[in-house]
């Protein structure tokens, strides 16, 4: 038989955040540098949840895996942590998409909300969960919920199937700056790929996207056109957070095309970071989900 792990907290040495933070009028939280944790639905309608053990704080609860972070380490780092020592997992298993962030001033809460890449088992790696199960997300509201999760589950879930996406026109982008792109256009396309690549990673703040909550990891399609077309992405994320796009030959009817289907598959809202004005006009005309920034937005961003 295998073995039973016996209740209570795991023994042994503990990071100096595993411990209570406490406010001005003494209210407790767990975690003394915060805590964070990991919302992740599998694309098909259900959510992961954790059925908390009796001893943990709110035992017997539904919520989400997670708990504090370490000394020195970023709330996503924390609830990817977390989420593969109480669930397995799979960090290479899954897409960020938003953080929201809950500050009481004294004390923070992250909640870091991805998208299951592939399908993968939860399973019990640790003493604090009674059950991990991908629960429909029409049910989450019938089960005893976390107060903290219960309390942020309607904003969440009103976002969860939201996926923005940046279309960049590389062409219009990289021409705006004089800096002698025109000498090596596959050069400057690469480092124009090296920048977005690192914003694929790091993620956007939400109010550059007009979207609530704190930052977003929109998925990005950046199109090349004639000589740019060389151009190579290093280190980017993952094909579905960054998608390099080689137009065979208009980059505005590519452009066109991408934006097209990034609204047919429900994406949005799409942005199209360009400058030209026809196709702004001809990008517009797809629907209320697509929007036009300049160039100087991404540059900004940069």
């Amino acid at each position: 038989m295998p073995d039973v792990l016996p209740p209570g907290p795991p023994p042994g040495p503990r990071d100096p955040g595993d411990a209570w933070a406490y406010g001005p009028d003494g209210t407790k939280a767990w975690g003394l540098f915060g805590a964070a944790g990991l919302l992740v639905d599998d694309g098909a309608g259900r959510v992961l949840l954790q059925h908390r053990v009796e001893w943990s704080h709110h035992g017997g609860t539904w919520g989400i895996p997670g708990g504090a972070r370490h000394q020195h380490e970023d709330a996503v780092t924390g609830a990817l942590r977390e989420s593969a020592e109480e669930a397995g997992v799979p960090r290479d298993g899954i897409d960020l998409r938003h953080t929201a962030l809950l500050d009481l001033g004294f004390w923070t809460y992250t909640t870091v909300v991805a998208r299951a890449a592939r399908p993968f088992d939860p399973v019990i790696a640790d003493r604090e969960s009674l059950a991990l199960s991908w629960v429909p997300v029409e049910s989450v509201d019938a089960l005893p919920l976390h107060p903290g999760f219960g309390a942020s589950w309607p904003a969440l879930r009103a976002a969860i199937t939201v996926t923005p996406h940046v279309v960049v026109d590389a062409a219009n982008v990289v021409g705006s700056v004089p800096d002698g792109w025109w000498r090596d256009r596959a050069g400057a396309a690469t480092r124009l790929l090296a920048g977005v690549s690192a914003l694929a990673a790091a993620g956007v703040p939400a109010a550059r996207l007009d979207l609530g909550f704190d930052r977003w990891w929109p998925r990005w399609s950046v199109v090349l056109e004639g000589a740019a077309r060389d151009g190579a992405a290093p280190g980017a994320p993952s094909d579905a957070a960054l998608a390099v796009v080689r137009a065979p030959a208009s980059g505005d009817d590519t452009i066109v095309e991408v934006t097209a289907a990034r609204v047919a598959a429900g994406d949005g809202p799409v942005v199209v970071v360009t400058a030209d004005r026809e196709l702004r006009d001809r990008v517009t005309a797809l629907g209320d989900a697509v929007e036009v920034r300049g160039p100087g937005w991404l540059r900004e961003l940069l």
